[in-house]
């Protein structure tokens, strides 16, 4: 099945200023998600959903349709979880019927994202019963191990006391939530209060491609990254 992906991206960000169209590796960085979503094999359609006139012309010219989003749903403090409604309320013959396509979210802050994330995504969820599915990637740091919070004193304590382990063998392992990809059911969407409350599924990121946007640093590493893959033979699809 060839299934529709949204790419969400409002103006007036703040922390990087027009940061969904800023360059990075050569072009704006909407228009890495657009293209590692058309590469994909489960995708034939990319819709961005956005208030912006400049974020719009550049989701045209790198072969995006655009969804025009209301201003009330691109306020700095609005839940991306109701502009995701209304895509799904403005694309109603995707999401009932015989032919119902999941949810396909891929965020534009995601340009290491590969198009073998989104078919990876998309087919577990399909084999694999959950409301929604998260792209997740192995933490970094573990709170059982060496993750601290600073108590009344000023004094370093373990994220979750208690642990005697030593080594990062003993302790569960943790997992970021990234960026790179969401797949869900739109009823489940359209009726949640939040999105972890149901069954989440999830399929593993490798770290390398699971980078979010969201300063002049993080630009900074998207450049590297995509001029100079990690590691150094391999090829992306984007």
């Amino acid at each position: 099945m060839s299934a529709t992906a949204f790419i969400f991206a409002r103006g007036g960000s703040k922390g990087v200023k027009n940061k969904n169209i800023y360059p990075v590796a050569g072009k704006p960085l909407i228009a890495h998600g657009i293209a590692s979503a058309l590469a994909s094999q489960s995708v034939a359609r990319v819709v961005v959903s956005t208030d912006d006139a400049q974020i719009a012309a550049v989701a045209r010219a790198h072969g995006a349709d655009v969804l025009e989003r209301p201003s009330a749903l691109a306020d700095d403090s609005t839940p991306e979880l109701l502009a995701w409604r209304h895509a799904i309320a403005s694309f109603p013959q995707l999401f009932s019927g015989p032919a119902v396509q999941p949810f396909i979210s891929l965020p534009a802050t995601s340009p290491l994202r590969a198009a073998q994330d989104v078919d990876a995504a998309i087919a577990k969820f399909r084999s694999h019963p959950c409301d929604i599915l998260f792209g997740v990637s192995p933490a970094h740091r573990n709170p059982y191990l060496n993750m601290v919070t600073i108590d009344a004193q000023g004094l370093l304590q373990i994220a979750i006391p208690g642990s005697s382990a030593v080594r990062r063998q003993e302790v569960p392992a943790m997992y970021d939530v990234t960026t790179c990809v969401y797949v869900g059911n739109a009823s489940y969407i359209q009726s949640c209060t939040r999105l972890m409350q149901g069954r989440v599924g999830h399929i593993v990121i490798p770290p390398e491609r699971a980078l979010d946007i969201d300063s002049h640093y993080d630009i900074h590493l998207a450049q590297l990254l995509l001029t100079q893959p990690y590691p150094p033979c391999a090829k992306r699809s984007s």
